[in-house]
């Protein structure tokens, strides 16, 4: 791997060259592509020398084979089921708390990240190794919105992407307004499939927090580039976080500041319609 900083208008970011990443950055997630191949977290098909931990009877704990980080775990439900966050959410805050505070989880949305659009898994990473963590915990940046009962909603302004953070020491009541915003959500984009979302969540002191990125679109222009002017760069809550992942050596040599911020003004959602989301939940 090889890392390198890059300061952006209101936020700083880390490329990461990462050339076994290819497999995730480059998957194909169509439709077509995703039925005719084998599902590579469903239990047979997983490589024989893979050994994981079984977490609340229904999910697997697994060491990523392409990590990002030294310590990057994959978390895959034991049945091949869609990824589908609200289903599980119970599940995924219940497990920030259990690896808290050495872990973050992570989901990407299967329609803007997820390699494995049609299996239910989130992942875990170091906890506040992402830029986006360290600023959320910086009140200075942090904007509150609202607040309804005991879960409290925040932004971070002039970051180059939409970013909504909720905070709770109630589960329950943070498991309902999840659904509520994902609802207002719908409503907003008038689509009855899941958002486009990637989420970080994490627990301190008794306190959930849940780092929402609303995307607007999966891969930048960019990605789809023929020959030089092609940059392979997918990104997901991870990126969307601060650390920008490039498994092509030479993308990572010429990415700047403009093509980061670009990228992000291009994949997240809009300002005023987050804004009339978090108005409707």
């Amino acid at each position: 791997m090889k890392v390198r900083e890059i300061h952006c208008k209101g936020f700083t970011v880390s490329l990461q060259f990462n050339p076994k990443r290819l497999a995730s950055t480059g998957a194909k997630v169509d439709d077509k592509s995703v039925r005719e191949r084998k599902c590579f977290l469903c239990t047979d098909n997983l490589p024989k020398e893979q050994e994981g931990i079984l977490y609340k009877d229904s999910f697997l704990i697994l060491c990523n084979p392409a990590p990002i980080f030294r310590q990057h775990f994959t978390v895959s439900h034991i049945d091949h089921a869609p990824q589908v966050i609200e289903r599980s959410f119970g599940t995924f805050l219940a497990l920030a708390e259990d690896i808290a505070p050495e872990f973050t989880v992570l989901y990407n949305g299967a329609r803007c990240g997820a390699s494995a659009p049609d299996h239910m898994h989130f992942q875990a990473i170091p906890q506040g190794r992402l830029p986006a963590e360290q600023n959320a915990d910086d009140k200075r940046r942090t904007v509150p919105k609202k607040k309804i009962g005991n879960v409290s909603f925040l932004v971070l302004p002039n970051y180059g992407r939409r970013v909504l953070i909720m905070e709770s020491d109630d589960k329950e009541e943070l498991g309902t307004l999840f659904a509520r915003f994902l609802g207002s959500m719908k409503r907003e984009t008038r689509s009855e499939l899941e958002p486009m979302i990637n989420l970080l969540c994490s627990y301190a002191k008794g306190t959930w927090r849940v780092i929402v990125f609303p995307r607007g679109k999966h891969r930048p222009d960019v990605y789809y580039k023929e020959g030089d002017e092609r940059i392979l760069v997918s990104p997901a809550a991870v990126d969307m976080g601060g650390l920008v992942i490039t498994p092509v050596e030479k993308d990572f040599e010429r990415t700047d500041e403009r093509l980061i911020e670009s990228i992000f003004e291009e994949v997240s959602m809009g300002h005023d319609v987050l804004e009339r989301i978090i108005a409707g939940i």
